[in-house]
């Protein structure tokens, strides 16, 4: 069996309001529909690709996102080329997003090109663009993980 991606991600918000409205911008700007919009759920798609949030239960609301603690570390959202990552950070610069690094080359991957950013509750989320064949491109090693090609 091969996946064929990932079909959705939901995250739950500690400010769901805020959220709503940070990715009432956000997820229309990535070419998602947004197919479900109620008091306490948010969802887009598009790109084959699902992203929403929900409302947290009372116990939940108004608690942050910490990175480094058990269960989601980041979502990544691929772009299509550098300038498409660039649009983004303008957008997001724009809409007065909390930044926590500009475009930059990072060495996951050859090219690995990306922003990293935080959604009203700290949650970190990125859009890079890494091109050709990325950790799959022949005599590739990046951290220990081999091109396909070099695989034993």
């Amino acid at each position: 069996m091969e996946i064929n991606g990932v079909a959705h991600i939901f995250i739950t918000a500690g400010d769901f309001q805020r959220a709503r409205e940070f990715y009432a911008k956000l997820l229309p700007f990535l070419g998602m529909r947004i197919v479900s919009d109620t008091p306490t759920l948010f969802y887009g798609v598009g790109g084959r690709t699902g992203f929403g949030i929900e409302a947290p239960p009372e116990s939940e609301r108004g608690k942050r996102f910490v990175q480094g603690t058990v269960g989601l570390h980041h979502v990544c959202f691929r772009a299509r080329s550098n300038a498409d990552v660039d649009e983004a950070y303008n957008f997001l610069v724009g809409i007065g997003t909390h930044i926590v690094h500009g475009p930059q080359l990072d060495p996951y991957a050859p090219g690995y090109y990306s922003i990293l950013f935080e959604d009203p509750d700290g949650t970190r989320l990125e859009i890079n663009h890494v091109p050709g064949q990325g950790l799959f491109a022949p005599d590739t090693k990046i951290g220990g993980v081999y091109g396909e090609e070099n695989k034993a």
